[in-house]
């Protein structure tokens, strides 16, 4: 076991230093921080993602699921051993109460267990419709509160040719608040040190 342990450490080095190189991101690695903040499932997921798309770092990535979710440990939601959280992260109805976007169910509450509006789903806190267009561009069902599953989408839905042309407007795209781009972004630099 030991052994294993110690080539994934220096797999993970490594792929933490090419995936810092090609995204402009300085320095060896995550730091010290989110070594210690972020759970190994999700540190997994992001620079295995981050490196789907030229110009998105992992660090990121983990800025956007600390923002969304504290990498999913949301409401004493927790990671399983399958890569799986539990509970779910269901997020409010979006039913039109003030300071709540509207958006009636679209999804028969497959995703959310809501007949009347559309909630939020996952660690990254995908609305059900903007799940279902990922699923259909990978060709399959996936699971929203699966890490792997969940870090692609983020990518998918900030990368949509592959390429990410401007970091800040991506982050914007996918959730239009400049407070939240610049938390992202915060934490993303606290993660590495520079952004």
């Amino acid at each position: 076991i030991l052994l294993g342990l110690t080539a994934a450490a220096i797999l993970l080095v490594g792929t933490v230093t090419g995936l810092l190189a090609n995204s402009g991101v300085t320095g060896v690695g995550l730091s010290e921080e989110a070594l210690q903040d972020i759970p190994q499932p999700f540190i997994d997921a992001y620079l295995a993602a981050g490196s789907l798309c030229p110009g998105l770092s992992a660090p990121v990535l983990a800025g956007i699921g600390k923002v969304e979710s504290d990498h999913g440990r949301h409401g004493g939601s927790s990671i399983g051993p399958d890569g799986i959280i539990r509970p779910p992260i269901i997020g409010i109805p979006l039913d039109g109460r003030p300071g709540v976007a509207l958006i009636r169910d679209t999804d028969n509450g497959r995703l959310d267990g809501d007949l009347d509006y559309d909630r939020a789903v996952g660690p990254f806190q995908f609305i059900p419709s903007t799940w279902e267009l990922y699923e259909r561009s990978v060709g399959g069902p996936r699971n929203p509160h699966y890490i792997p599953d969940a870090v692609q989408a983020v990518v998918w839905h900030l990368c949509p040719n592959g390429t990410l042309a401007d970091l800040e407007a991506a982050i914007f795209n996918y959730n239009q608040s400049q407070d939240y781009v610049d938390d992202v972004l915060a934490w993303a630099q606290r993660y590495t040190g520079q952004v």
